[in-house]
């Protein structure tokens, strides 16, 4: 019979990113979470100024000292699958391996911030989730919107997502859809008695090339929209004139668009051809009109960027949430071979967060 495996502990008085290097060397591939959510609802119970709630393999920590605000701070502990990028590795200032980046290092602040800020000048809900990088269907905070929306509840949300350590407002909605054309089959030896279908996908192109992005200024922030064709399907065999031909489009499209707005902008851009939605998911707005968002913002200090992706900001946001992506990591690594963040990334994120909890 095989040994019982000692629970894998998590020292959170250690140093931030020792305890990025101990989460980093956890593996927990989506769907796997269990280990180390196990891991990290342990180390959080020793702390009694916390109220702990476990829905599956998300763990939330809250403080409820009865303060004027409320913040959330977030993060996933799932990470895409293993490639040769486990163990975590030191070099020089920069830490090595997968999840490093997306996004231990910013779930390392979160638990540090938990246990060692037990009066903060706000009250905070930690949430550490599972099954961000997978679909929405699983993903964990989206689970806890649905059976315990109070636990998100909260007058300012950041998700710490790797955004250099700079905040990013907002994010950017996102949708896909199928654009169809027919025809009629034929032997391509007498092309002319058919229609071909993947000939009249031609159109669909030529005016995906002459698209003009919409540039809006929200907030202060330009957002920058996309329309793209991602693939083509299409054809029978080497020897058959096609009877159809799919185009499937992404629009990422800026926050001050509605989900219906943004799919009645792609159906109109596409008058005349059969267009099917099969994916979508909103925006969030940046929100920096809002006080504690604006607070936060000149507490961080340098740029504000828009975001250009999307992240579960968005879920935040369509609670009445106003939320912000702030996280140590060059987010072009994510999902990388050679995934790494540097140190000075994550403490500086700490002394941030843990300066504006306190003083």
């Amino acid at each position: 019979m095989d040994p019982v495996q000692a629970p894998v502990r998590l020292d959170l008085t250690t140093d931030v990113v020792t305890l990025t290097e101990q989460l980093v060397n956890i593996e927990s591939v989506s769907r796997d979470e269990q280990e180390i959510a196990d891991a990290v609802e342990a180390a959080l119970a020793a702390y009694p100024h916390l109220t702990l709630t476990r829905r599956g393999h998300t763990i939330v920590a809250r403080t409820d000292l009865g303060r004027d605000e409320r913040v959330v701070i977030a993060g996933h502990l799932d990470t895409v699958p293993v490639n040769d990028n486990l163990p975590a590795r030191r070099e020089g200032g920069v830490l090595h391996g997968l999840g490093t980046c997306d996004m231990k290092g910013g779930d390392a602040v979160i638990l540090r911030l938990a246990a060692t800020v037990p009066e903060p000048n706000r009250d905070v809900t930690f949430i550490l989730y599972e099954a961000e990088e997978i679909e929405a269907v699983h993903n964990g905070l989206r689970l806890l919107a649905e059976s315990d929306p109070d636990l998100m509840a909260a007058d300012f949300a950041i998700l710490m997502e790797p955004s250099d350590a700079l905040v990013e407002a907002g994010c950017q909605g996102t949708l896909r859809v199928d654009v169809r054309t027919t025809g009629e089959r034929a032997h391509s030896a007498r092309s002319w008695r058919g229609v071909n279908a993947i000939h009249r996908a031609g159109e669909v192109l030529r005016r995906l090339e002459g698209y003009d992005a919409r540039r809006p200024v929200i907030d202060g922030l330009e957002y920058h929209e996309g329309l793209n064709a991602v693939a083509v399907r299409g054809g029978v065999a080497g020897n058959v004139v096609p009877d159809e031909c799919v185009v499937e489009v992404n629009f990422r499209f800026a926050p001050d668009r509605s989900e219906a707005e943004a799919e009645a902008f792609v159906r109109e851009f596409f008058d005349g051809f059969d267009v099917a939605l099969t994916d979508s998911a909103p925006g969030a707005l940046p929100g920096l009109d809002r006080p504690a968002a604006r607070a936060f913002a000149e507490a961080v200090g340098g740029p504000v960027k828009p975001k250009f992706g999307w992240t579960d900001v968005a879920r935040f946001s369509a609670l009445g949430v106003p939320a912000v992506n702030f996280g140590p990591g060059d987010p072009m690594l994510a999902h990388k071979q050679e995934e790494h963040v540097a140190m000075e990334q994550i403490e500086r994120c700490e002394q941030t967060l843990r300066r504006w909890l306190t003083t």
